[in-house]
């Protein structure tokens, strides 16, 4: 069953190649959306495909990439039509 789940990262995750990792974690996942900064200094994530796959992408989420520092991450489940691939924004 295909799920959607949008989440907000906080912390240190502008300008840490936060999204970039975030989208090769998902292509390993085999996982669609996208991630991208917000101007308030959040990174919104979509994550879209297989439930127990999502859940992982949303737990990895609390390490990021090597430079990030993550204070808090709150998910909740989207009613989004599935994009076809996962980019960044």
């Amino acid at each position: 069953m295909t799920v959607c789940k949008r989440c907000r990262v906080t912390g240190r995750v502008q300008g840490v190649w936060f999204r970039a990792t975030t989208q090769q974690r998902a292509a390993q996942l085999g996982l669609v959306g996208y991630a991208r900064n917000l101007v308030d200094g959040t990174v919104e994530v979509l994550a879209c495909g297989e439930e127990g796959q999502v859940d992982l992408l949303s737990e990895w989420l609390w390490l990021g990439s090597p430079g990030s520092q993550v204070d808090q991450v709150v998910c909740e489940l989207a009613d989004e039509i599935p994009p076809t691939t996962f980019t960044t924004q």
